[in-house]
């Protein structure tokens, strides 16, 4: 069996006791049944041993996810511009466009940051297989703004093990429905696959810690700009507790509001600054990306009404 991408992962304190099954589905864009399906052909390890589809997750678990290929899989390079904030021998940070999607998945091999990032780079780490080479970590398809891609396995890891402590800074910006009174709030609510629609996710009860810090930049008539920074990376975590709270990104396809004023191509959320320790320097780096062009005129319309 051709092994294409392979996926690791660890189980957190709000994991305990969850079904391996329950708990990939939740953190995967896979189907339980396609999951159950890898478990019991034994694609599935927790430290280094395969497992049933019933065994309960640990804390600090090490699942390792291998999957199969199941059509030709060919992620050619493609010359695609990439604005790049910040490039060395380990590391490179880019500013994604909204509109592109991270890597390549089943049906959907080309125009992605991967493909942009196999003929501008001659290493990416390997660590998660030929699908998400480099990948530490993503950005939804119509989010834009600031990510750091690994050049080896070393930088790789070093920034896997960063986001897993929660030490990266992660700092966004985005434009939300209704106006909110209070200059800051924090929003600390678990997340997880939506029960019924399993494309969503959502807050539920059983589901992984998340807290969002958020801040007031600018009201307007109808919408508030806010400044949101998140302490977990969760699937969807910002368009998640806003819609949570009432307030839900401009734009957003599918938390947000049915109705949309404005015609945009996604949701109004940019990430706008990414900090973390240098893999292999030692220090401290910060990037900042641009608000873009469509953010900028949507906020000046705004400000017009």
């Amino acid at each position: 069996m051709n092994i294409v991408d392979k996926i690791v992962l660890q189980g957190e304190k709000e994991d305990e006791g969850k079904r391996i099954d329950v708990f990939l589905a939740a953190e995967l864009d896979y189907t339980r049944s396609y999951i159950k399906k890898l478990i019991v052909d034994g694609l599935v390890f927790v430290n280094g041993k395969t497992v049933k589809p019933s065994y309960k997750v640990k804390e600090n678990d090490e699942v390792v996810v291998n999957i199969p290929e199941v059509e030709k899989i060919d992620v050619l390079p493609e010359n695609i511009p990439l604005d790049i904030l910040y490039e060395d021998d380990d590391i490179i940070v880019i500013n994604k466009p909204q509109g592109m999607v991270v890597h390549p998945a089943p049906g959907n091999y080309s125009g992605t940051l991967v493909n942009a990032l196999l003929y501008h780079c001659k290493n990416l780490s390997g660590i998660n297989g030929i699908l998400r080479p480099g990948i530490v970590h993503r950005l939804d398809k119509d989010t834009s703004g600031v990510m750091v891609i690994a050049k080896n396995d070393k930088a790789h890891i070093s920034l896997s093990n960063q986001i897993k402590e929660r030490s990266v800074f992660k700092k966004y910006v985005a434009i939300v429905e209704g106006v909110i009174k209070d200059e800051e709030g924090k929003i600390e609510a678990p997340i997880g696959r939506h029960p019924v629609d399993r494309k969503k996710m959502a807050v539920i009860e059983d589901g992984r810690y998340a807290l969002t810090l958020y801040k007031v930049l600018e009201r307007f008539k109808e919408n508030t700009l806010i400044e949101a920074v998140i302490k977990t990376g969760r699937t969807h975590q910002i368009r998640v507790h806003m819609a949570y709270i009432g307030h839900p990104v401009v734009g957003d396809p599918i938390y947000g509001f049915k109705k949309q004023k404005f015609k945009l191509e996604g949701q109004a959320l940019h990430s706008r600054v990414l900090g973390f320790m240098h893999p292999t320097k030692g220090v401290y780096m910060e990037f900042e990306a641009p608000l873009p062009e469509y953010f900028k005129k949507l906020i000046e319309i705004l400000r017009n009404k």
